[in-house]
Order: structure tokens, then sequence, then C-alpha cells
């Protein structure tokens, strides 16, 4: 049965020594606060340029599941520390201090994503699994003759293969087992108990919330005082939670929620922008066409027209 095991141990540098923590994209790389990504790789692939050690750092709005196959590795996760043998899943929400020393040759995969590539769509299932699993960190261990183990490796290995074709990144099947992977590991975290983090971390799961109801209801233009109302908030605190989860504010999440159907709909339905405002719960057509080229720096039409393939 999964389960998670991480013991005590204060990782934190001694009275009078300041301690400053990295925030990547990826480990050592840098990134616009609020990039969208969904990126999978080999542990190997950058942990073998850094020796097999990955120091502890955060990621800003970044989800990331970090799964050993084969071999082992020393994992901190805030002020917890624990020896971690393959095959097992180290959960990482964002703004979690993390850091890993892997054995040599150690072998898994590294899913990096956003928030929007799990809450957007008709998945709400999907969007409550990825709130539960990312509620905390943790870890999940697998026996090596598990059946889900195996198939969570087949899975991963499958995402890395989909996501390696040439623009594949926005590709529908790489989002879908992308939330497979999420689905299948929430499932089995469901079996075992996460020890340590709940209480520390209550900020992230009330931030995926935030996530789940703009996805519910931003065509309803909800206005900031309901969303934080939902939630038990004042707006004030609200747009902490939504600028510490994602470097955003949380007026901001909601227009780009927004402007990303806008996009869609302009590329995929062949209506009139006018008509298409209408459908966006904007009443007037015109204003609508300001948001948008506010947003992008085009109008719906000149957008639109720019995302025609050229003419042969």
């Amino acid at each position: 049965m999964p389960q998670t095991n991480p013991s005590p141990l204060r990782a934190r540098p001694s009275r009078g020594q300041p301690m400053v923590i990295p925030r990547f994209a990826l480990y050592g790389e840098t990134a616009a606060p609020g990039q969208d990504m969904l990126h999978i790789e080999s542990v190997e692939s950058r942990s073998r340029l850094y020796h097999w050690e990955i120091e502890p750092h955060v990621h800003q709005g970044l989800y990331q599941i970090l799964w050993l196959q084969r071999g082992s590795a020393e994992v901190v996760l805030d002020e917890w520390r624990a020896s971690v043998a393959g095959p097992a899943a180290i959960v990482v929400p964002p703004g979690v201090v993390h850091g890993f020393v892997f054995a040599p040759e150690t072998d898994g995969r590294v899913l990096t994503l956003s928030a929007r590539f799990l809450v957007e769509g008709e998945f709400q299932a999907v969007g409550e699994a990825f709130q539960a699993l990312f509620s905390a960190p943790g870890v999940l261990h697998f026996s090596p003759d598990d059946g889900e183990a195996q198939r969570l490796s087949v899975q991963l290995g499958e995402l890395t293969a989909e996501f390696a074709l040439p623009g594949s990144a926005d590709a529908p099947v790489v989002q879908w087992l992308a939330r497979a992977v999420v689905w299948r590991l929430a499932r089995a975290s469901e079996q075992g108990q996460r020890e340590g983090g709940e209480r520390a971390h209550q900020h992230l799961a009330l931030f995926t919330r935030f996530l789940l109801l703009v996805e519910q209801h931003f065509l309803e233009h909800w206005p900031l005082e309901r969303y934080a109302s939902r939630l038990g908030l004042s707006t004030q605190r609200l747009n902490r939670l939504a600028r510490a989860g994602s470097g955003r504010s949380a007026l901001e999440l909601v227009h780009e929620r927004l402007t990303r159907e806008a996009c869609r709909r302009l590329v995929y339905i062949a209506a009139p922008a006018a008509s298409l405002a209408l459908e966006l719960g904007f009443e007037d057509p015109a204003y609508f066409s300001r948001f948008f080229k506010r947003r992008t720096g085009l109008s719906p039409q000149r957008w639109r027209e720019a995302q025609r393939p050229p003419a042969a």
C-alpha cells in the first residue's frame, strides 16, 4: 500500500546565517512570473550535469512530481528529510523548498506543470484529484512488483515520448497523459497517510480551490469579492494567496483564463467576434475588443487572422 514516511529534521541555517533559496522554473533556469509550463524529462538528464545533486530551491506557481523508478535519493521537503528508494513518487507543491541527492544512475522522471493544465476543461474530477494530491508535499512508496507502480511507469514513459515530438507541449494527448498520472497518484495517495505538511501548506489547497472556482465561473464574470466569499477570505487575502501561488493578482488570473478561452474560440469557432463576445459573457462587443487588445496587443479579428496558416 502506498504511504508517506518522511522523518522530521530541521533543515534551516543556524541563527545569524541568512539563507537565500533560489527560485527556478526548471532547476538552473529562470522564468518570468506566471509562466505556463508542462515539461517532463528524465532524472538523469539534469541531475548528471550537477553531479547527481540538486540543491534546495523553490518553484513559484509550478507543481512537480518526481518519479523514482530505480535507484534512490536523499530528499529534502521544507523541514522534512527522507531517504527514498524507487519505485516512489515525490510530490512537490509550489513554494516548497526541495532538494535531492541521487544515487548515481538513478532512473526516473520529473514532471513539472502549471495548474491550468489540470484544472481547465470539463474534467472537474481531475481538478479535485489535483487539489488532493498537491495539498501538501510528501512521498508515496510502492512495492517493486506493484501493478500500480508499473502502470505509472508506463504512463510516464508514454508522456515522455509524446512530449519529445515537435510542437507537442500543448497537444491534447500530452495533457491527457499528465492528467492520468495525477489522477493515478491521487488515488494511490488516498490509500496511504500523509504525515506532516498539511497545516504549513493549507494555502496551497486554498489556491487550488480558487483556480477550480475560476474554471467553473469565469464566464459568469464573478467579481473578486464573490470568489473571496466562497473561500471564506477577504479580497486582500485572496490577492496575497494568488501572488504567493503564481506571482500574479487574483484578477490577473481570472483575466488570463478568459483571454485563453477567447483565443481558443477565435481559432476554432467560425463565428463573428461579436457573437463570441456574448458567449464569453461580455454584454458589449466593443468592450470585449478593447479587453482582448489590451491583453494580446491585437484586436480579435487581427489575432484570428494571425493564427491562420499562410496561403500555399
